[in-house]
């Protein structure tokens, strides 16, 4: 099993800055590919980023490419989502992922572990 927990969440104004954090627990973290999800409020579930176990190969959803960065530091067991120039659409509950396999391009493969989230907010 692995536990995730995320972290720095909150409101925003547009335009503004979030990290979001998620501190991994369990079984040994540099095994697993990490990825970040979101939902907003009455759509579906989408992928917004993900990074390989080693950290070289990363991978983002159209909607994040610029803006966002993910990255990991295996030695602290944490994955990481900075966030600039935030729009009032990527107010959703952001999920941290943990996968044995790549995600892919796209994000569409099968995450093994979930977090329980952390709310994202960005005002107009």
């Amino acid at each position: 099993q692995v536990q995730l927990v995320e972290s720095g969440g909150g409101l925003v104004q547009a335009g503004g800055s979030l990290r979001l954090s998620c501190a991994a627990s369990g079984r040994t973290f540099c095994n697993y590919h990490m990825g970040w999800f979101r939902q907003a409020p009455g759509k579906e579930r989408e992928f917004v980023a993900a990074i390989t176990w080693i950290g070289m190969t990363t991978a983002y959803a159209d909607s994040a490419k610029g803006r966002f960065t993910i990255s990991r530091d295996n030695a602290k067991n944490t994955v990481f989502l900075q966030m600039n120039n935030l729009k009032p659409e990527d107010t959703a509950l952001y999920y941290c992922t943990a996968a044995t396999r790549w995600y892919g391009s796209r994000g569409s493969g099968e995450s093994d572990y979930w977090g329980q989230g952390t709310q994202v907010t960005v005002s107009s």
